[in-house]
């Protein structure tokens, strides 16, 4: 979509042929058609106009960001770099919109969020330019920035339908040309459901929001969340008290925070955000699974829908054939919008991290319906739903949000 003239373009054509063969069309699950809302996608970087040196910088840069302290991060050598201030008062233009995705540049994505979400206690805040950095990153940036601290992807869900992985092996065979790895590969990531995944999320945190009401220690919000939990017979409620979702709270850093949560639940509210990545992380097992997935990873609890992260590297899918280059990670915010149907809700991420003066150019933003966002690329084969918190007085995560500009 977004080229440049002295761009080298990758060798696609092997592209299309793994993508067929390999089985990587997305299911009905993840895109309903090629067009409008559920647009079909191929590689990350044959969408965004990426040599295969683009992708690797992006991945480097990616995996540069996981370093332990802002200090580390942000001394980090690279083309990077953070997008200038934007007047306070400065209206944002209105996004280019097309079927399910409107798209716009990031100094105008600064100015929209400066006008509806920036907001503390109901004040408007001008982009700091801390936030500026964090946002630098492209789609990992814009989840940084709204969030506070960097995604730690903790507490994550999604859906497995456990019964149609073990029928579809039962009843299909590998597709001419498709290897057994391939075959359950494929047969695995189109048993994942993204909007049952999302569902439970959305569950879950307004289970943990409603703990958090008049909770000002956190054993009373622990109480209540096993409360609730225990009126709706979840089986989260049987989670030991030490695991990632009973201490989700006390570990995210804004909690501890004077102009944060300071301790106190009743301050804080539970957000979503998304992740799609590779499952084939392993880089000491079978080189099939590093190329076409590997069935048993990443899968969530069927009890409780949590999916371990912990062997989550950020690791991209390794090339199947010459000219392939796949990117390691998207991430889409979406906060706590209140909108029931999954189909209109918005999910704000982006192509890249802004280099302006590089070949890989500047960072364009994102806001996606969800059947355009669930859809994926051929990059990923998993999809999860992350709940993290951010205080109240944070109006980053709006309970309306219109795609675009009206």
């Amino acid at each position: 979509m977004f080229t440049h003239a002295r761009r080298r373009f990758l060798a696609f054509a092997t592209v299309g042929t793994v993508i067929c063969t390999a089985g990587f069309m997305p299911s009905v699950s993840q895109a309903a058609d090629s067009s409008g809302d559920g647009e079909m996608k191929g590689s990350y970087a044959e969408t965004h106009g990426l040599t295969t040196d683009d992708v690797r910088h992006i991945n480097t840069l990616n995996e540069r960001a996981l370093l332990p302290g802002a200090g580390a991060l942000f001394r980090a050598s690279d083309d990077r770099e953070t997008p200038p201030a934007e007047p306070l008062d400065r209206m944002p233009d209105a996004y280019r919109a097309y079927g399910g995705r409107a798209t716009t540049d990031v100094g105008n994505y600064i100015r929209k969020w400066q006008q509806v979400y920036s907001q503390r206690d109901g004040k408007k805040q001008q982009m700091t330019e801390e936030q500026r950095e964090k946002l630098s990153y492209g789609c990992v940036g814009v989840t940084w920035a709204n969030s506070g601290p960097y995604p730690t992807n903790k507490l994550a869900f999604a859906f497995f339908d456990e019964n149609k992985y073990k029928n579809e092996l039962k009843s299909a065979g590998p597709r001419r040309g498709e290897t057994q790895a391939e075959f359950e590969g494929r047969i695995a990531k189109e048993s994942f459901d993204e909007e049952k995944g999302f569902k439970r999320a959305r569950d879950v945190a307004s289970v943990m929001n409603k703990a958090l009401e008049n909770a000002h220690d956190e054993g009373t919000y622990l109480d209540n969340l096993r409360t609730e939990l225990t009126n709706r017979n979840d089986a989260l409620r049987d989670e030991d008290s030490s695991s990632n979702f009973y201490s989700a709270l006390r570990n995210t850093p804004s909690f501890k925070e004077r102009d944060g949560g300071n301790y106190d639940p009743s301050r804080m509210k539970a957000v979503i955000y998304s992740k799609h990545f590779w499952s084939g992380q392993d880089r000491q097992g079978s080189s099939d699974k590093r190329k076409y997935g590997d069935p048993d990873a990443f899968r969530p609890d069927q009890a409780t829908g949590l999916v371990d992260m912990s062997k989550d590297r950020n690791t991209p899918r390794s090339p199947a054939n010459p000219g392939e280059a796949w990117v390691n990670f998207d991430y889409g915010w979406f906060g706590a919008q209140a909108e029931a149907d999954a189909d209109k809700t918005i999910w704000t991420h982006a192509n890249h991290y802004h280099a302006p003066n590089s070949d890989l150019g500047p960072m364009r933003v994102y806001e996606s319906k969800f059947r355009n966002w669930s859809a994926g690329y051929a990059d990923f084969d998993r999809g999860a739903y992350m709940i993290t918190f951010i205080p109240k007085s944070w109006n980053i995560a709006p309970a309306k949000v219109t795609q675009g500009w009206p």
